[in-house]
């Protein structure tokens, strides 16, 4: 059943959308999106109410449409993660980010969010638990928006030093060598450490990824009025932070009980 609600506020809008999202994407406009933050349903890791059909032509599908609406220039992040099929990873988030470069998008970043503790399955008596999923950051040519955060510790007041290796194999002094550094804070690195959301009271969806996540991706590759999706929004994490970041919102979901979760809890973000 196609469901449609536009939720009124001064701003920023927020138009949820209830229903396949590939049949929902294509009325939305060619290169309109600014930003996407989603994650897919993984190698059907999860049952999500045991409702939800995910397979390579699905996917491709979706791909094919985000690229269609985002904006030249503008990025999807698409969080990720491979289940181990009789000992061994299925690789499909790579398969899936050379997909996404095939139809045309730029891959512009290999992220890594790590985890605070082991949540994946399978036996661990012959592998390292893994604590951590990729996050494919994917540009439609040059990127249009870097808002840079800063929060990573320093020593304090310094001088650039350092060299540059050289494709020979030789190295050259960095070309601002001496400068000095005053900032405590430092640009963050691209392997991010963020909890998940482990406490029930939290939890709406069984892959639920946490609020600071999709702030901090929403912060890092867009503007405030520029339009952010989820294609597959769950119960409405990055429509939730897009609201109290001022950024206007399109979010799909095909389950009717995750995404009258998803339209209470962006209602209530104030």
């Amino acid at each position: 059943m196609k469901q449609t609600l536009l939720s009124i506020f001064p701003t920023p809008r927020m138009e949820l959308m209830q229903g396949d999202c590939l049949e929902l994407m294509p009325d939305i406009e060619d290169g309109s999106i600014d930003l996407t933050v989603t994650s897919p349903p993984y190698d059907n890791l999860r049952t999500y109410n045991d409702k939800l059909v995910w397979n390579w032509e699905i996917f491709t599908k979706i791909a094919e449409q985000l690229f269609r609406v985002t904006k030249q220039g503008g990025v999807v992040v698409w969080v990720v993660g491979d289940a181990t099929i009789k000992g061994s990873e299925t690789g499909t988030s790579f398969k899936q980010a050379l997909y996404f470069k095939d139809i045309g998008f730029n891959l512009h970043d290999t992220m890594i969010w790590e985890k605070q503790t082991f949540t994946a399955t399978g036996a661990l008596k012959t592998r390292y638990a893994q604590v951590f999923e990729y996050i494919f950051i994917f540009t439609k040519g040059p990127i249009k928006t870097f808002n840079p955060i800063k929060d990573r510790p320093t020593k304090g007041p310094r001088k650039k030093h350092g060299t540059i290796r050289q494709p020979d194999g030789s190295t050259k002094e960095q070309s601002s060598i001496g400068k000095v550094y005053s900032n405590d804070l430092a640009q963050r690195f691209n392997v991010w450490k963020i909890n998940t959301e482990c406490s029930n009271t939290n939890r709406f969806h069984p892959a639920q990824f946490p609020e600071q996540l999709a702030n901090d991706h929403i912060l890092s590759w867009s503007n405030e009025g520029d339009i952010v999706l989820d294609p597959m929004m769950g119960s409405g994490t990055t429509g939730k932070m897009a609201k109290l970041l001022n950024r206007n919102f399109i979010g799909i979901e095909k389950d009717p009980e995750y995404f009258e979760i998803a339209k209470d809890r962006i209602d209530q973000a104030t």
